[in-house]
């Protein structure tokens, strides 16, 4: 048997945190979950932060923890969510906890900038990314009209992961597919675009060397060192982008398959060679991040299970109470599967959303938002737990449908991924035709959401296509390949993906009732006015 190597990632999402150890011997991959901690948003002052100390603790406990079972690391990965930054200041030190992306002050700067600054086609055309309020771009317009001190004073603007990475070597990097969700890139050159940042009172210098997934950054300071009680580990750039990492840890066997990253966010898309920007993908809004090896993550962003999660949460602080099995239960009380499983009892298509309507971003009560929004189409307004969680899952389905069936339209036009076919080696990178039969066979569902076993079961029946769904752990899977890369364990992403196809198993779904599920299609688009 090959020795193992142990890879520990850092996997942060919007709402939780967790550090995971990873090792890859004979073919497959083992994964440890070593702990596992909330990530709250912090509202003072009229704005949202998040507190970067307390996820450097986070980090720093998963370390010592490792080191005192005398577990010998290759490597530390960092992932998180896209677009947030952190201020550095002159002497080293963080200038103000980052805000977040569902800070209200991007509310409606995107609008202020794309009409008084750089109109919305020309940003588009640099950058091929979806405009959205959060964007990095928008924060940081937002940040300069209100005279911001942390801003003013930064000497160095760090993507999340970046931070994070720089709080634990000191070395100041800009990963490429971090910072390809900041709305700041050119996909062509691979590089911050100089004019967007001269538009938001940036530099290039601002922002530190430009990495790629699999590089290295640098090893852990003597400080570090002393605290965990680890040597000079090194840390990699792994996907820095938490999509970027899931995306390649999809298990996909060809080229012809999408992907559903289901958790707080559902990111939806296909892989190409190159960025995707043109009339019709600037008409439907859809975004190019950066993948692993040159790749492109064409996909669009939908308001995923920050829904469900918000109402969860309301419903357990209000004290609401739902029916099991002849039992009335609180909802802080009953699992995940019970609350979605009462949700099975209601009428499909009693009520519809648009998931990705204003409305839901960050509204101070999503139930009363949903039920809004049904009272002002025209709807049945769902009241209990079981029929607003109905309400969600069908809407979401048919969201993903719609989002579907935009992607089968680029998929057969766009160049395959000549570095991810089967066929071809590490260094294959010559031009690439239409891919053949130019049809997608399959919907890949990673991440938290892939064990929504009805939220699945209703993708299928809406797309009628068959599901896969795992793994749940794609993002860290992904960040723990890419530190294997990096050590020289794997070779490129076709074997990272056949590891890890070799290692779990799948749960298939089959669609079933299609009549139904193309008359509730009709009254999405009524409804949401498609």
């Amino acid at each position: 048997m090959v020795n193992k190597k142990y890879f520990f990632a850092v996997d942060l999402g919007a709402t939780s945190g967790r550090t995971i150890i990873g090792s890859i011997s004979d073919g497959k991959f083992e994964l440890e979950e070593v702990t596992r901690f909330p990530n709250n948003l912090i509202e003072t002052g009229g704005h949202f932060y998040w507190d970067i100390y307390a996820l450097y603790f986070e980090m720093i406990r998963g370390l010592k923890e490792v080191a005192s079972r005398g577990l010998e690391i290759t490597s530390i990965g960092i992932d998180t969510w896209g677009v947030d930054f952190v201020c550095i200041g002159d002497d080293g030190a963080i200038l103000r906890n980052p805000r977040s992306y569902r800070d209200p002050i991007t509310f409606e700067a995107m609008d202020d900038y794309l009409s008084n600054v750089v109109q919305p086609r020309d940003v588009y055309d640099i950058t091929g990314i979806q405009l959205m309020n959060f964007n990095s771009i928008f924060q940081l317009y937002s940040m300069q009209r209100e005279h911001n001190s942390a801003l003013s004073c930064a000497k160095k603007i760090l993507f999340m992961p970046d931070a994070l990475s720089w709080m634990l070597t000191g070395k100041e990097v800009c990963e490429y597919t971090i910072a390809s969700t900041s709305e700041l890139l050119d996909p062509r050159t691979k590089q911050l675009d100089e004019r967007l940042l001269a538009s938001v009172g940036q530099s290039r210098e601002k922002f530190g060397r430009m990495v790629k997934p699999a590089e290295m950054i640098g090893v852990l300071t003597d400080e570090v060192q002393r605290i965990t009680g680890l040597g000079p580990v090194p840390v990699i750039a792994v996907a820095g982008h938490d999509t970027a990492s899931a995306v390649a840890a999809v298990p996909a066997r060809d080229e012809h398959f999408a992907y559903l990253s289901s958790g707080t966010w559902s990111l939806m898309g296909i892989e190409n060679r190159d960025a995707v920007i043109n009339d019709r993908s600037y008409e439907l809004n859809f975004t190019n991040e950066g993948g692993v090896e040159g790749t492109t993550r064409f996909l669009k962003n939908i308001c995923g299970m920050w829904l469900y999660e918000r109402c969860r949460k309301e419903w357990a602080t209000r004290g609401d109470r739902i029916e099991i099995n002849g039992e009335s239960k609180a909802v802080s009380e009953v699992s995940h599967p019970q609350l979605q499983g009462s949700a099975m009892t209601v009428e499909p298509f009693r009520s519809i959303i648009n998931p990705d309507d204003a409305a839901f971003a960050n509204p101070s009560s999503m139930i009363e938002a949903i039920q809004n929004y049904c009272r002002q189409t025209g709807q049945a307004v769902p009241e209990t737990p079981a029929e607003i969680c109905r309400c969600i899952f069908d809407s979401l389905a048919l969201r993903y449908k719609q989002v579907f069936g935009w992607l089968k339209e680029f998929f057969s036009s766009t160049a395959e991924p000549s570095s991810t076919r089967p066929e071809a080696g590490p260094s294959s990178a010559g031009p690439s035709s239409t891919r053949p039969e130019g049809h997608i066979k399959v919907l890949h569902i990673i991440g938290g959401g892939s064990l929504n076993k009805y939220l699945n079961q209703f993708t299928a029946n809406a797309l009628g296509i068959e599901v896969l769904a795992g793994p749940q752990e794609g993002t860290a899977i992904g960040n723990i390949m890419l530190q294997a890369k990096a050590a020289g364990v794997v070779g490129d992403i076709w074997e990272m993906r056949r590891i890890i196809a070799n290692s779990l198993e799948l749960v298939r779904y089959e669609p079933t009732d299609k009549e139904l599920w193309d008359k509730g299609y009709e009254k999405y688009l009524k409804i949401t006015n498609q």
